[in-house]
């Protein structure tokens, strides 16, 4: 079981926040909710957020589209629920064998080709703040970014988001 006390601060990276059964590399999705539903569901299983979750994922990604499209070939979607869904802190990551369509988080009338999606479930409303600002910060690097698309281990993730600048190990 997971800490509820447990909360995000400045020293902390989204590596911190990751484990195995909650990354999945290489998930065949058609829709932006089979892809929310399966890390909700792995999220839930694990302890880290309430039943409701994945509904009120899905609700808030209507009104606040959470697409953010990068530099290259690779997009990301950062889908996330309020405070009250959440018991702990985690994130859930996928990388996708063909890429899903969320909507722009700039431009809502436009969708995003996410091949990457991360899945906040933060229990302070801060911590979300700070954790969409460390993800995008991240995001910047095109390298960095295609590293965790091409990640084929959970070590690889935890490097990426860790900000290790070293290559992949193999």
């Amino acid at each position: 079981m997971v800490e509820s006390g447990a909360h995000t601060s400045q020293a902390q990276s989204p590596a911190d926040f990751i484990r195995p059964d909650l990354v999945v590399l290489g998930m065949s999705a058609e829709t932006p909710l089979d892809v929310i539903r399966e890390l909700a569901r792995r999220l839930e299983a694990a302890g880290y957020v309430r039943p409701t979750f994945a509904e009120a994922v899905w609700q808030r990604e209507q009104t606040n589209p959470t697409g953010l499209p990068l530099a290259g070939d690779i997009h990301v979607a950062i889908p996330h629920a309020d405070i009250e869904h959440v018991i702990a802190p985690a994130l859930a990551v996928a990388t996708l064998t063909h890429p899903v369509p969320f909507r722009n988080m700039v431009n809502p009338e436009e969708t995003v080709p996410a091949s990457i999606v991360i899945v906040m479930a933060l229990n302070e409303a801060h911590a979300q703040v700070e954790m969409l600002q460390q993800l995008a910060y991240l995001f910047q690097d095109r390298e960095r970014v295609e590293r965790l698309y091409r990640a084929r281990t959970y070590e690889d993730v935890e490097r990426v988001l860790r900000g290790d600048a070293r290559p992949d190990a193999h």
